[in-house]
């Protein structure tokens, strides 16, 4: 597949099949990826945490609080993006000129994992809504976690969603 076709496929994916295992060639493949991604100084100021098995299914209930992220639990893979102290230049940059790009490498590390696992074939979704505390508790971490990619593949028949986006001209000008 190109760019453009894993864009057009990838999609979050909220029906997980819990019987059927990520291969381990893929998940290397999808963190081989993260690592080829690009950050602020080549920092790469995150560190991810892969969550499978008991732990996943803990890490997947920390996300599901108050009604939201009722699928979760069934991807067999949570990986767990974590923050990292920025690199001195970065974190001069952020202070100086008020840009902080650590929000910015966390999504492109996060692009990179959900784009290589489409890829793959398999179904991932991106979830921000999450207890920090239970999830550091859970893994053993001192910095704040971030985000949560599920991960796994998706239940037989799961369509394909028409995606919903703002028209080009709305969301882009050229001078």
């Amino acid at each position: 597949m190109n760019f453009t076709e894993i864009a057009n496929n990838r999609q979050s994916c909220r029906s997980y099949d819990e019987n059927r295992p990520v291969e381990a060639e893929k998940l290397q493949a999808i963190l081989e990826a993260a690592r080829l991604a690009p950050s602020a100084c080549n920092a790469q100021p995150y560190h991810l945490t892969v969550c499978r098995g008991e732990k996943a299914r803990e890490v997947a209930k920390a996300t599901t609080g108050m009604g939201m992220n009722k699928f979760a639990p069934s991807a067999p893979i949570q990986i767990v993006i974590s923050e990292m102290p920025r690199a001195k230049t970065v974190a001069l940059a952020a202070k100086v000129k008020g840009n902080d790009c650590l929000p910015y490498d966390i999504g492109i590390v996060t692009a990179y994992i959900t784009a290589e696992a489409a890829a793959q074939g398999l179904g991932s979704c991106i979830i921000g809504w999450l207890d920090d505390k239970k999830i550091r508790s859970i893994i053993g971490l001192d910095q704040p976690v971030r985000l949560v990619i599920t991960l796994g593949y998706a239940t037989e028949g799961d369509p394909l969603r028409q995606k919903k986006r703002k028209a080009m001209e709305e969301l882009v000008t050229i001078l």
